[in-house]
């Protein structure tokens, strides 16, 4: 469907960007939406350093890695709310080797890191005084910060993919099916 179209099916004048379409406010607040969540989140919430410190411990002590599959893992692990950097995770294993609790050994050109004698007893300590940090961090963020507005976000993309694109019918479509998921939305609120 042509730009003109929609502006016209909707009340607007030379298309979906055109000053008094209705769908260009939704637009622009769902963008809005959009940029804040990322500002606060980033791609994954804010760990401290202690956690990618401990987390890089706990998956050593399973068996020996190198930094992609250390990152990975923990994602993997964490369900996709906390993926460290490679900017966090290759200086903590540099700082643990410099400490003498982690060792590299190159091969197929990649390091592979395993924890020494020193490093098994510290990893142990650590594991033993708290959880992993991938599960203090669900447990902590209970999904309020990160898996339900990455959601909403997602879902606010499909619509706007819907208003830019579809005809009268498809956008009446979603707008039936946006009310009825804020009234489950709200009724699950309700229920507690």
């Amino acid at each position: 469907m042509s730009g003109s179209f929609l502006g016209d099916a909707f009340g607007g004048r030379g298309g979906t960007n055109a000053p008094g379409w209705p769908m260009s406010n939704i637009l622009e607040g769902l963008e809005q939406l959009r940029t804040q969540f990322e500002q606060k989140t980033g791609s994954s919430p804010r760990m401290n350093k202690g956690d990618v410190r401990s987390g890089v411990l706990s998956l050593l002590l399973e068996q020996p890695m190198h930094g992609y599959q250390i990152i990975r893992e923990i994602e993997e692990r964490s369900g996709g709310s906390w993926k460290p950097s490679p900017g966090s995770v290759y200086p903590t294993l540099q700082l643990l080797t410099d400490e003498g609790l982690v060792q590299a050994e190159e091969s197929n050109g990649r390091k592979t890191y395993s924890l020494t004698a020193e490093g098994r007893a510290a990893a142990g300590d650590e594991t033993t005084e708290r959880t992993a940090p991938w599960e203090s961090a669900t447990t902590r963020d209970s999904g309020r910060m990160t898996v339900l507005p990455k959601a909403g976000v997602e879902l606010a993309q499909a619509a706007a993919q819907v208003a830019r694109t579809g005809n009268k019918e498809q956008v009446q479509q979603a707008v039936e099916i946006l009310d009825e998921a804020r009234r489950k939305l709200y009724s699950i609120l309700a229920q507690g």
